[in-house]
């Protein structure tokens, strides 16, 4: 056994000065007039990487969600498919509409929806389908674009987890009809917490603009007035700035989480050769950022979850689960149906894939799980 190291943390931000010093300028110089320099800036160079023309920032993902699905037109009593597997805060603006998820199966590879099975999850009240890019992995766009076509549903792309994944030359959360991302301080590019709306439609940002400042119409020249009711998931001036630095500093976070994830593959080459355990899985028409290196085991091994995982905390390696089928959590029904979803998530696990973690440090991950199997 290597020797071990100290505490091997799943993920956090990478900090240099840049981002110390933009937060440092924005804590003293950004307020009144300047209060939303930093956001503008931001949304600026964030639509710009993804190739869109219109972006909101928020003070998470999850409000970015809400935002888009009312600015799509989902209302209280619609229905809105969603992949089986992805965090919940997919799912929590759907209900706090008043709509409700459809939970459809994932693909046993990339653990997206399953795009052949979205048709017999429509119905009448069906308004929108969630595609989420799940741990970096890349869905099926054109099935899904071409299902929402024909029976006219509006497609939202959850990137939260796909900075720098890329489906047929086009970004992540560009294709759809809006696409949403997160800087959670554990995503790719971090503000702490965050995210951001994104979308090639002027006024759908309008609309969301709108509900997001807590229903003021800027085209209203009138102080306080508002016409309807709204939210506020404005993120600060202060994130942003860190936001600022991150994006100029995209390339190199992104390569990095390529290189991370080359030397798990690596390193669990001969385990992947004999069937043993499946890693993220890109297809020949997409680019993956890799968001987290994630292992699934094949069931000959056998593997107790909770017992690897306590195996791991006490030599200082700390690895997350496979998300749960959401349909498996008491608030909603079972969907045992989802065969796939119900099938993997208890054989897998996210591994550690912050952005200073050496090879020496992935390595001692590595030989710790084989270990544990010996």
């Amino acid at each position: 056994m290597r020797e071990e190291y100290n505490k091997i943390p799943i993920t956090k931000p990478s900090i240099t000065k840049l981002e110390i010093d933009y937060v440092n300028d924005a804590i003293s110089h950004g307020w009144g007039e300047k209060c939303y320099e930093y956001i503008k800036l931001f949304e600026k160079s964030f639509a710009e990487h993804i190739g869109c023309k219109n972006a909101l920032a928020t003070s998470s993902c999850t409000g970015a969600i809400h935002l888009a699905l009312m600015a799509l037109g989902v209302k209280s009593g619609d229905e809105v498919i969603v992949p089986e597997i992805t965090w919940i805060a997919t799912v929590e603006p759907i209900l706090h509409i008043g709509a409700k998820p459809i939970f459809v199966d994932v693909l046993p590879d990339t653990w997206c929806i399953n795009s052949s099975k979205i048709e017999n999850a429509i119905t009448l009240k069906t308004k929108a389908i969630i595609a989420v890019h799940v741990y970096g992995n890349v869905c099926e766009m054109d099935e899904i674009l071409n299902i929402a076509k024909k029976h006219k549903l509006k497609v939202l792309e959850d990137a939260a987890e796909g900075i720098g994944s890329k489906y047929k030359n086009k970004r992540v959360g560009s294709i759809g009809d809006a696409g949403v991302f997160s800087f959670h301080g554990t995503k790719t590019i971090a503000t702490g917490e965050g995210g951001i709306l994104v979308s090639n439609d002027r006024s759908l940002i309008e609309k969301a603009a709108i509900l997001n400042d807590h229903g003021r119409d800027p085209k209203i020249n009138k102080t306080f007035w508002m016409e309807n009711y709204g939210y506020k998931y404005k993120i600060s001036n202060l994130q942003a700035a860190m936001g600022c630095a991150q994006m100029e500093r995209v390339n190199e976070l992104i390569d990095k989480k390529r290189e991370i994830f080359k030397w798990y593959e690596n390193g669990f080459k001969d385990w992947i050769d004999q069937g043993l355990v499946k890693l993220n899985h890109t297809q020949n028409f997409a680019v993956n950022g890799y968001w987290m290196p994630t292992i699934i085991f094949d069931k000959s091994l056998n593997v107790d979850r909770e017992v690897l995982f306590d195996y791991m905390k006490k030599r200082n390696v700390d690895v997350r689960p496979f998300f749960y089928p959401l349909s498996s959590l008491p608030i909603f029904d079972n969907c045992e149906e989802n065969i796939i979803a119900y099938d993997i998530f208890n054989r897998g696990i996210n591994l550690p894939s912050f952005h200073d973690i050496t090879t020496k440090e992935v390595q001692f991950v590595i030989d710790l799980i084989k270990s544990f199997f010996e």
